[in-house]
């Protein structure tokens, strides 16, 4: 499986004397013999030694636990050759068949084994690389065989040219796991156990290898190299030359089909032999980090997302190549390691493969373990276990999924305040409102039909409070054909709820509210009557956006008519007449900007903002859930803990070192993100002191980053970002995409609006978003750390600059601007405010540089009652009007500024994004 990285034997012709093979059942039952692990070796009880002599490693269990199979290189062997022996110790018996071999492997069964050998190229042992140059791997031109478990039926099952090695074997199925340079790098691929089928499964540049199944063979684990710049250069070219340079690797996992692939160590030197805890959760690996060009290699334990590192072992010596025994009892691995044997004269060190043998490398087995008291976790991974425990509290259950109102949201900033003043911060609060109710004043009395009471209805939460009392007239599906040869003005329309295509974006209501009013309706009865052999749908719940009942339909704001939804049975076989009278009051609530406040040296003028959101989804059910029918609490680990526990890693980072900055830096957790950046929106309109604000950063699920890449948005917003991000993505080993405008769904844009230059970081979508789904299970708490280390570099570079960023104005990518990307587009960035007090039209927060909004002369802060003949009194009528409109066409636009009706002529422009 793994390749040697032993620094003190090179494997061929170096070694002393062996012991005959059948002594090895005698060593390692000789009374002799006590305990060989060390006292700080806790995880280890009776280490044992099994082979004496030479360079024996990449022992793998047999799945039965009763047999190891390994390789060797010891006399009279000129290369590595494989072996079998008994787990408990005993006489090995050689089962390869000349050439080079490596990387065995039992099969399920225990009756057939896999393993690599380079026979068919040639019987002879490939010479092995020139050393005198630095440590090299060689790529012999393995094939990788299959055999019964005494070496005989061998037969290959690869051809390809090249190297084909590092096989593993997944316990459920047999599919194997092996390394390639088919592809014309070293990449993982995945084959069936007859050779066919090979699927490649990584395809990054730098050596991908070593590779191992989880034990339900779900996810992977391997070694790799990710070279940069001149290191990738030397990478290439030493592999035209069949060398690999094993001195800089880390640790990936994935899942068995390659995706989800993310790093989960960032150490120095080379971390490699991964290999699986039995609970699957947790990885066992090799690495000399602590000295990294040495040959001190030890054992470590890493959890499979980068937090609680362990240090397993310490002998001064090489450990590697660990392995579990199928029931996690016993661990195998390979050493370097001195005998410790106790005498009456005292404790002493020896080699009992022979009085020259300081280079063997050999097999030991110990019982393991698994709980220890107390286990001490090594700091290099301090930031991921703090990222993760900050992330898991803020995504537990307990808090409610952190919906505004809950006690859940309150808990999580009290425990944001609490770890700012652990970092030496000075916090405040911002308070501000949010609606999270809406309520019918008049319940059981707002409708009347033909004279009768009708209780068995909803009012939209977008209706208009309002009264009317006219006759009712039917338009079928309530869309634009339906109103041909019909009279609506001052009267009710009644529709079907829905629509024929129930792809067809016109069935949303808010839609039909909107034609309803713009041919002079008055009201408006939606009921689900256009089929009558479906069972009728439930009564949407009166609800705004982001409350809990999974039959909300849409998002608050007044349509401007009364809007009213009616069961069949109120109907009937028709109606003539309908008399409402609709009350609706919103109800607010209260929530707050968490506000951390470290000092500068106050050399300079301005406050840097690190933030991130703090609230999420509560339990779903609401407009912006994309699981609307799952009532359940929405954790929000990557959206947007993550986020929050990243500003908190910063603020610690930065907090550690007080007075070194120039600038004050404000960490701040926002309320109401997701209600439209409406905490954001809050401290700029608000701010807590009279300083300006010089730069804004911004984490918005951080907490997946996967292949080692990260988005940072904002890029464009000032010319000097690039030159100040890329040297801290350098640093973090992170290949980060930086640019773009300041835009985004997020709280930078209501910095980015006000002048501000800004970044969003971002690690990318993925299917639990706004789900329920989206737990701390799934984070990688190693590259949210990696994120928070990038963010602490740049805010630090940032806060120390004398002279202000150069702010740049560019327009929004595809996504931004008017929200659809069919129609046309004005070019506009809307508001989204939540204030019920606000008059009827769409307030901007900015508009598109050189879009039609702006050569009509608009700018952000106006407020867009009307474009043509329709009334605009909310974001879904301007998104009405776009959809229909055509690029290229003239409109007028009527806007108000500063308390003044004003008309503009505008061209409708082509939706960014469309072609």
């Amino acid at each position: 499986m793994s390749r040697r990285l032993s620094f003190l034997a090179l494997f061929a012709g170096c070694c002393p004397p062996v012991q005959p093979h059948t002594n090895i059942a005698k060593a390692a039952a000789s009374p002799e013999l006590r305990e060989l692990a060390l006292p700080d070796e806790t995880h280890l009880k009776n280490l044992h030694q099994l082979t004496f002599g030479a360079d024996n490693a990449e022992a793998y269990w047999s799945f039965a636990g009763d047999k190891l199979i390994f390789q060797t290189n010891h006399k009279p062997y000129g290369c590595d050759q494989i072996e079998m022996m008994p787990s408990s110790g005993g006489p090995a018996v050689r089962i390869s068949h000349g050439g080079r071999t490596t990387c065995s492997y039992f099969l399920k069964g225990d009756h057939e084994i896999i393993y690599a050998s380079t026979q068919a190229a040639s019987p002879e042992c490939p010479t092995p690389p020139d050393m005198s140059k630095g440590y090299y791997w060689g790529l012999f031109e393995y094939d990788i065989y299959r055999a019964n478990a005494d070496g005989s039926n061998l037969r290959r099952l690869t051809d390809t040219p090249g190297y084909d090695a590092e096989g593993t074997v997944c316990p459920v199925d047999n599919s194997i796991l092996f390394t390639s340079v088919r592809s014309g790098d070293l990449e993982l691929w995945r084959m069936d156990a007859d050779g066919k089928n090979p699927r490649q499964l990584t395809n990054t540049p730098g050596y991908d290898g070593g590779g191992v199944w989880s034990p339900d063979c779900t996810k992977i684990a391997w070694r790799a190299s990710r070279p940069t710049g001149k290191d990738l250069d030397e990478y290439k070219a030493l592999l035209a030359q069949k060398l690999v340079k094993p001195t800089k690797m880390d640790l990936w996992v994935a899942n068995a089909d390659g995706t989800e692939a993310r790093q989960i160590t960032y150490l120095p030197g080379a971390s490699f032999g991964p290999y699986f805890y039995p609970s699957g959760k947790r990885i066992i690996f090799a690495s000399n980090y602590l000295n990294p060009r040495g040959p001190e290699f030890d054992l470590y334990g890493i959890d499979s997302d980068g937090t609680h590192l362990e240090k397993l072992t310490s002998a001064p010596s090489f450990d590697g190549f660990p392995m579990f025994s199928p029931d996690g009892t016993k661990l195998a691995f390979s050493s370097n390691r001195r005998d410790v044997v106790k005498t009456d004269k005292g404790e002493v060190y020896r080699m009992t493969g022979g009085p020259a043998g300081v280079h063997d490398t050999n097999v030991f087995v110990a019982d393991w373990v698994d709980h220890v008291d107390n286990p001490v976790y090594a700091p290099e991974s301090a930031a991921p276990d703090r990222f993760m425990r900050d992330d898991a509290w803020l995504a537990d259950d307990a808090r409610e999924g952190r919906g505004i109102g809950t006690k859940g949201l309150a808990d999580s900033a009290d425990y944001v305040q609490q770890q700012l003043e652990r970092a030496g911060l000075e916090v405040r609060r911002q308070t501000f409102d949010v609606t999270t109710a809406i309520v019918e004043t008049t319940t059981g009395k707002g409708l009347t039909l033909d004279g009768k009471p009708v209780t068995d209805y909803v009012p939209a939460p977008y209706s208009a409070s309002a009264k009317v009392d006219a006759p009712v007239v039917a338009v079928g599906w309530g869309l634009d054909d339906d109103y041909k040869g019909k009279d609506v003005k001052t009267k009710v329309v009644l529709v079907h709820r829905f629509a024929p295509d129930p792809k067809d974006p016109h069935s949303d209501p808010r839609y039909k509210a909107f034609l309803a009013r713009g041919h002079g309706a008055a009201g408006l009865i939606v009921v689900d009557d256009g089929d009558p052999k479906q069972d009728e749908a439930e009564l949407p719940a009166l609800a705004p956006k982001g409350e809990i009942d999974a039959n909300a339909v849409g998002m608050s704001g007044d349509a401007g008519i009364p809007v009213l939804f009616v069961k069949r049975a109120a109907i009937g076989k028709g109606v003539k007449r309908a008399k409402i009278a609709v009350v609706l009051t919103a109800t607010r609530t209260p929530t707050e900007n968490v506000i951390g406040i470290l000092r500068g040296n106050h050399t300079a003028e301005g406050a840097v903002v690190v933030g991130a959101h703090l609230d999420h989804l509560g339990m779903g059910g609401g407009w912006n859930a994309l699981d609307p029918k799952v009532h359940a609490v929405h954790n929000g680990a990557d959206d947007n803990a993550s986020g929050v526990a990243a500003m908190l890693e910063v603020a610690r980072t930065l907090g550690a070192k007080k007075g070194e900055l120039a600038h004050d830096v404000y960490f701040i957790a926002f309320s109401g993100e997701e209600e439209g950046d409406l905490g954001s929106a809050d401290f700029v309109a608000h701010p807590i002191e009279k300083q300006s604000i010089f730069a804004m950063i911004n984490m918005d699920m951080v907490g997946r980053m996967r292949n080692d890449k990260l988005i940072v948005n904002g890029g464009d917003s000032a010319k000097e970002w690039h030159d100040l991000v890329q040297p801290a993505c350098d640093a973090a080993r992170v290949d980060c995409t930086i640019g773009g405008s300041g835009y985004g769904p997020s709280d930078q844009m209501s910095f980015y609006v006000a002048g501000v230059p800004v970044l969003f970081l971002f690690t990318g979508s993925h299917l639990d978003y706004h789900t329920a789904t989206d737990d701390s299970d799934k984070i990688n708490a190693a590259g949210g750390a990696q994120v928070a280390k990038i963010v602490a570099d740049v805010t630090r570079a940032v806060a120390n600059r004398s002279a202000p960023l150069t702010y740049v104005k560019s327009p929004p990518e595809s996504s931004g601007g008017d929200v659809r990307h069919i129609g046309a587009s004005l070019g506009t960035v809307p508001s989204y405010t939540d204030d019920p007090g606000a008059p009827p039209g769409v307030q901007l927060s900015d508009v598109v540089p050189d879009g039609p909004a702006q050569k009509a002369g608009l700018h952000g802060g106006d407020r867009i009652v009307q474009v043509g003949a329709v009334e605009v009194r909310n974001i879904n009528d301007l998104m009405f009007v776009l959809q229909a409109a055509k690029p290229g066409t003239e409109t007028t636009v009527v806007f108000v500024r500063d308390g003044k009706r004003q008309t503009a002529t505008a061209t409708f422009g082509v939706p960014r994004g469309r072609r």
